[in-house]
């Protein structure tokens, strides 16, 4: 039976990449619109793909470098060969992902526009198809890459002993991970630089200075925000996405040996993660079906839409989840089941509020909104004490779920039979992927088209239609953004338990005491570390809008006509102070999760190297809950101005949104999102090297 199922794990893995293709043929057929609206979508387009090509030359060093290294402790004895390629794998298959999101995306914005002059349901179906392109490659690929390199290493090691063949298995796939979240951090890192700082520099100058509107073909910066959100909020969210997705697999099947190996049903624990993946795909892809609107603009109705695609694949994956699990693993280990369950429940949980603390449909986002009437500084404050109460839930949620998949899967009994359903809980809550992102993915593409109507002067209805879907891409991506981390934190809990495991099959000796100095210690550093990291990306985004708002300043000044609408500003300028100021400013964020849990080890001891992973866990968690929520109600309070409340755009009250939208955009888009794979990255790397560690570490 356990054969069986796994043979449709790499026919789901095809069909949905088929259905991906189809998705984005009916997307290149849609009506392209005028003539200006294509020409500003290739200017998006040729920057977006020339910042990829020069970001893909410069992370190649980096792989080549960990290749090598990887190489030489191969010839150490430490690893075999497969771990190397692995490492490359999983790079390349998240770049993939992210590419093919992108060039689907900056091709669908126009198409976008021009459907939304015909209907608001039209708009939406164009940048939902585009999204849901990204979604569907992304698990498509994960699925693939896992059953594929699965069944290499299956028959290659077909001699070992069972358990001895899968952890040479779980160890390889363990290594891909790190290759997948090395690859995502800097796309997530570099792309976020990238937006913010031309998306912060350009409302500066452009909307508070200067006094245009935003999306003016007037400012210079213009085209660099519209190239920002493809490769930060498309080819960086898809990269990340596509880690997690494959993360939280790979952690369940490394966890599945300890689990399973004295019930006779080892085979069976390692290919569940896998087979409940492939069925969410396959439900997913139903939703999309079920994603439609009508012609109100009211953002609870187009919420409405995309949450019933959503209900209605973790329905399916609900009921055909008990049903795998009572025919692979038998009724007596119906709690996996519930353990599943309880992942996809906490998913949809932890989406509903971030949706509820950003969305202006209700009162958080309304009441920022209100306080921008009394200054910058009260709407600033109202949006951080909004971003900090908007922890609470998230965190109940997950504490929840890790209770209850951890005891309903049988921990009370047997401790690993608990991790293996804390693990598998995540996978539950990351089965909805290829719906979920494809609702997230489909932001960037609506805030394009809004750009593209603005700069090719279209009439005000199909502004006011691409304004709606953007402000319903604000709060899915807020939506999206909590999902991947609440996800995050269970599949970073699964990491930690697989390396502690891990550490034990080695022979070594972990003392876990909270009264241990180095366990300790590692707590607070690791606590720290995320503020660290966010720091760091914030004063990259910092200082590259610095260079565009003095770049855009100039041009104002010295290019004779840009205000008269006579001269044409150099775009060109832009992209590139944005490209190269994202290529310098992610190497120091990204090469910390792979150097600090190094160092951690080695100088610390192992006992260390797990509270430093705890600690990292909660305060990346938590700061990145706040900072999403936060810059997401901050954005969508100035929407609900600009919609007409409290004195409408240029008004005092706007000005001081438009701020607060400045002041949380690089929480939300670079800092904020980049957290999760940090605390991936880091256990996978801890894993990865444990045994390089234990017989190198200073601290015995």
């Amino acid at each position: 039976m356990g054969l069986n199922l796994f043979m449709g794990v790499p026919a789901s893995g095809i069909f949905v990449l088929c259905f991906a293709a189809y998705l984005a043929c009916s997307v290149l057929k849609r009506d392209e619109g005028t003539k200006d609206m294509q020409e500003i979508s290739g200017w998006v387009r040729e920057g977006a793909q020339a910042y990829i090509r020069r970001q893909s030359m410069a992370v190649s060093l980096f792989f080549l470098v960990v290749f090598v290294i990887l190489l030489a402790l191969v010839q150490s004895g430490y690893f075999t060969y497969f771990v190397p390629l692995g490492f490359l794998s999983g790079g390349f298959f998240s770049w993939l992902a992210g590419f093919i999101g992108l060039s689907i995306a900056t091709r669908a914005s126009h198409r976008t526009t021009a459907a939304a002059k015909s209907s608001l349901n039209e708009g939406l179906r164009v940048a939902f198809s585009s999204g849901a392109v990204m979604g569907f490659t992304v698990v498509g690929l994960g699925i693939l890459q896992v059953s594929l390199w699965y069944c290499v290493l299956e028959w290659y090691y077909r001699h070992l002993e069972e358990t001895e063949r899968i952890r040479n298995i779980t160890s390889t796939l363990l290594t891909s991970g790190m290759g997948a979240s090395s690859l995502a951090l800097f796309a997530r890192v570099g792309g976020g630089i990238f937006t913010k700082a031309a998306d912060v520099g350009a409302d500066l100058v452009g909307k508070v200075e200067a006094g245009i509107p935003e999306d003016d073909p007037r400012n210079p910066a213009v085209i660099a925000d519209n190239v920002g959100d493809n490769v930060g909020d498309v080819a960086g969210m898809g990269a990340d996405l596509y880690e997690s997705y494959v993360g939280s697999i790979v952690a369940t099947m490394a966890l599945g040996v300890a689990a399973f190996g004295k019930l006779g049903l080892t085979m069976q624990g390692i290919i569940l993660p896998m087979v409940i993946a492939a069925v969410g795909v396959l439900a997913s892809v139903i939703g999309t079906f079920f994603v439609r609107t009508g012609e109100k603009l009211e953002q609870a109705a187009l919420l409405a839409a995309l949450r019933r695609g959503v209900f209605v694949s973790g329905f399916l994956i609900a009921v055909v989840s008990f049903l795998i699990i009572k025919f692979q693993l038998g009724t007596a280990y119906l709690g996996i089941y519930w353990a599943i369950l309880s992942g996809l429940v906490a998913g949809i949980l932890i989406g509903l509020a971030s949706e509820f603390f950003t969305s202006n449909s209700y009162p958080p986002a309304r009441h920022i909104a209100k306080m921008a009437l009394t200054g910058h500084a009260t709407l600033i404050i109202e949006g951080l004490s909004v971003g900090m109460l908007s922890t609470v839930a998230p965190v109940l949620v997950v504490g929840a779920t890790v209770l209850a998949s951890f005891y309903l899967s049988g921990g009370a009994h047997s401790f690993s039979l608990g991790l293996y359903g804390v693990s598998i809980a995540a996978v539950g809550m990351l089965s909805t992927l290829g719906i979920t992102l494809a609702t997230d993915a489909y932001g960037p593409v609506a805030d394009n088209a809004g750009g593209n109507a603005q700069m090719s002067h279209q009439p005000p209805v199909v502004r006011e239609r691409t304004d709606a879907l953007d402000a319903l891409g604000n709060t899915t991506a807020a939506t999206g953004k909590g999902f991947a981390i609440g996800s995050a934190a269970l599949t970073a809990l699964a990491l930690i338990a697989a390396y502690t495991d891990q550490i034990e099959f080695l022979g070594g000796r972990l003392s876990l005491s909270l009264l241990n100095p180095p366990v300790l210690i590692g707590l607070f550093v690791g606590g720290m570390l995320p503020f660290l990291f966010c720091s760091l990306c914030m004063k990259a985004v910092g200082r590259a809008a610095g260079g565009i708002v003095v770049e855009v300043r100039r041009q104002f000044k010295e290019i004779k006509g840009i205000m008269e609408g006579t001269g044409k500003p150099d775009y060109a300028r832009c992209v590139d102070i944005s490209t190269r100021a994202a290529l310098k400013e992610m190497i120091l964020p990204s090469l910390l999760a792979i150097l600090v849990p190094l160092a951690m080890g080695l100088f610390m001891g192992l006992s260390s190297e797990v509270g430093f992973l705890a600690g990292a866990t909660v305060s990346g968690f938590i700061l990145a809950i706040m900072m999403a929520n936060c810059g997401g109600a901050w954005d969508n309070a100035k929407k609900y101005i600009e919609g007409g409340e409290f004195g409408g755009k240029g008004s005092p009250a706007h000005k001081a949104a438009v701020v607060g939208d400045t002041v949380g955009d690089p929480l939300k888009d670079t800092a904020g999102p980049s957290l999760n794979i940090l605390i991936k990255l880091m256990s996978i790397v801890s894993i990865v090297f444990a045994s390089f560690i234990m017989h190198h570490s200073f601290f015995k």
